[in-house]
């Protein structure tokens, strides 16, 4: 058996009979998309999910399930499920540059069934159980308060929809500062408003740190106050939006702080390397190692 890659050696190896042996398990679901680590397990996506394995990851992601080729997504599906591992968020509606959820029109609900019909179809053939929406631009032509009671209607109605094919929409703040100006939803406060006054076990968020980290800070308060609606999360440091310990977030004491709350669901790493090639995906794996070291 050949001896474990140096950079998940911090984790335990068992002797599989295999040439690799496989790193432990991090304690949370840590989710690497399926191009992170390219450089080292090549362009398969089932080669990448293997990968990422046997480096202890029991999650994975890809925001662009939905547009895979079908036979492609259950070749995926039926390759974590053999693995025993989870398939995190994927991305059912971001139309970041049309007003959407905060209308209230027939046109917009017509658009809004399509999209969640699609994302009841992939369900049928993969299994996932979430799928991210984000609510689309703010009107400036329209008061705030009439743009949230359409937001929550419309999310009502995608619900409906949802709920019976088992489909947990998650619907993320993002930050207007820095990546996307415009959007109507922003915050983590603002976003739990709302999933409390849609009220449906199937409209939830996706707590993204990064964008969290830009738009108000104050991440660990946050995760408690809206600890109800959370049911997935997205990695990030800041600046640069690269692995944990690449900038000013305490990922150490945020992982800790989640795990010691019994969360079992996914962390997906929706980040880039702060280096390059077979380098720069080593410290990915290294710096999760650390900041799972509690």
């Amino acid at each position: 058996m050949m001896a474990a890659p140096a950079f998940w050696a911090a984790g335990k190896t068992d002797a599989n009979s295999g040439a690799t042996p496989v790193a432990s398990a991090f304690k949370l679901k840590y989710a690497p998309s399926l191009d992170m680590f390219r450089e080292h397990a090549g362009q398969d996506p089932i080669d990448n999910i293997s990968f990422c394995h046997d480096a202890g990851f029991r999650a994975m992601f890809d925001n662009g399930l939905l547009g895979r080729p079908i036979a492609e997504q259950e070749k995926i599906a039926a390759h974590m499920q053999k693995l025993n591992m989870e398939l995190g968020p994927f991305v059912l509606y971001a139309d970041f540059s049309v007003t959407s959820f905060v209308l209230n029109n027939q046109e917009v609900r017509d658009m809004l069934k399509a999209k969640m019909l699609e994302g009841v179809e992939l369900v049928k053939r993969t299994g996932v159980k979430w799928a991210l929406v984000v609510p689309g631009r703010y009107d400036e032509r329209l008061h705030r308060d009439f743009q949230t009671a359409n937001v929550i209607d419309n999310l009502r109605f995608c619900s409906d929809i949802l709920e019976p094919a088992g489909l947990t929409m998650v619907i993320e703040p993002l930050n207007t500062i820095h990546d996307h100006p415009g959007l109507f939803l922003t915050g983590i406060p603002q976003a739990y408003e709302i999933c409390r006054a849609v009220n449906r076990p199937v409209c939830k968020i996706v707590n993204d740190m990064y964008h969290q980290q830009i738009t108000e800070g104050n991440i660990i308060p946050n995760i408690d106050g809206a600890w109800s609606e959370i049911s997935a999360f997205h990695i990030g440091d800041n600046p640069g939006r690269a692995e944990p310990t690449s900038g000013e977030i305490n990922y150490l004491n945020i992982f800790k702080h989640i795990y010691s709350k019994g969360y079992q669901g996914v962390l997906c790493m929706e980040h880039g390397k702060s280096m390059n090639g077979k380098e720069g995906e080593a410290r990915v794996i290294k710096a999760y190692r650390e900041c799972d070291s509690f």
